[in-house]
């Protein structure tokens, strides 16, 4: 009874894999082999947060989770991510599904992807279900808002990419950086749009200019994090993008060092990866990893800023000086 129970809850509650198509979502289709790619992706996500919202408990979607191709199961997580966050948010069931998956090692490896899938949870649970920000790591907390913004972008592109769209005085987390809402909702944007431009940099990058120019870092950080993560390009349309990212250069390899940190914690760092590393922090994927580690802010930090930001920037400046492709 309680397996059929699951079972139901998992095709009630699973978004329709058909969702994740570029035709369905009007992404632009570079070629066979990028389309191929972005539905895997795709649908892979779907498959984890099926995973997740069937499963007795956490722990028992680890099985099924670590059973997909390497260097695919990251989104798989962070589909799981999305799953268990809608699971604590239902008003019936347990509210502490996230919480119990990052206490094991499996998840807690793939905690980046985890927090990102909690942000695609918020943009489908009403805002009094949302988690609490004390909750969460303080220095991850932005995480669960790119995963918001990839999702409002993924999603509803006209707005969010076409029109720009910023949701005034955005809610959460609050506090004395809730105005950082909107930069790490701009991150996720920025790697939605590696989706929506189809992989293609000459695409993307025109999809960023359309921006204000306040709002491009931020949007090339997650562009870069995408481009590195999820890959899809070879070198010279890598050095496309770097070329395009101007005086955001920066960003990009920011963004390229956390997905290199994302992927050296589970130690699954496919080919792209590496490459990418190369070519926007001028190291490989596990030093990148070693110094974004490094930086992440161990105690509370002063000022306007948030640690989030703080380690963002200390990224950028370490990477511009070690030099990428420009040097």
């Amino acid at each position: 009874m309680a397996s059929s129970w699951r079972a139901l809850r998992r095709r009630i509650l699973t978004p329709d894999v058909a969702d994740t198509s570029l035709e369905k979502r009007g992404f632009h289709k570079k070629s066979p082999a990028a389309k191929e790619r972005l539905e895997t992706v795709g649908k892979t996500f779907i498959n984890g947060y099926a995973y997740a919202v069937e499963a007795r408990t956490p722990a028992d979607a680890e099985g099924p989770l670590e059973q997909l191709p390497d260097w695919l199961r990251g989104f798989a997580y962070e589909g799981a991510g999305m799953g268990l966050a809608v699971l604590d948010g239902l008003p019936f069931g347990r509210s502490d599904n996230v919480r119990r998956f990052l206490h094991r090692p499996l998840g807690d490896g793939h905690r980046y992807l985890v927090y990102v899938g909690i942000g695609w949870a918020m943009a489908r649970l009403p805002r009094f279900r949302w988690p609490k920000p004390q909750t969460l790591d303080p220095v991850l907390v932005p995480l669960v808002l790119d995963g918001y913004g990839f999702h409002q972008a993924y999603f509803h592109t006209a707005r969010y990419v076409a029109g720009q769209y910023r949701e005034p005085n955005f809610p959460w987390p609050g506090g004395p950086h809730g105005s950082y809402a909107d930069n790490a909702i701009d991150q996720g944007i920025g790697r939605a749009m590696w989706f929506v431009g189809g992989t293609d940099p000459e695409r993307v990058a025109n999809l960023i200019d359309m921006f204000p120019a306040s709002r491009r870092g931020d949007l090339y950080g997650g562009t870069g994090l995408a481009a590195t993560y999820a890959g899809g390009v070879d070198e010279q349309e890598l050095k496309t993008l770097w070329r395009r990212a101007g005086d955001y250069r920066g960003n990009v390899a920011q963004g390229c060092a956390f997905a290199a940190n994302a992927r050296v914690r589970t130690g699954i760092v496919p080919p792209h990866t590496a490459l990418a590393t190369q070519l926007f922090c001028g190291t490989t994927p596990e030093e990148a990893a070693r110094i974004a580690s490094d930086l992440r802010p161990t105690h509370p930090v002063e000022g306007d800023l948030p640690a989030y930001e703080v380690w963002r920037q200390r990224l950028a400046n370490e990477f511009v000086s070690i030099g990428g492709v420009n040097r």
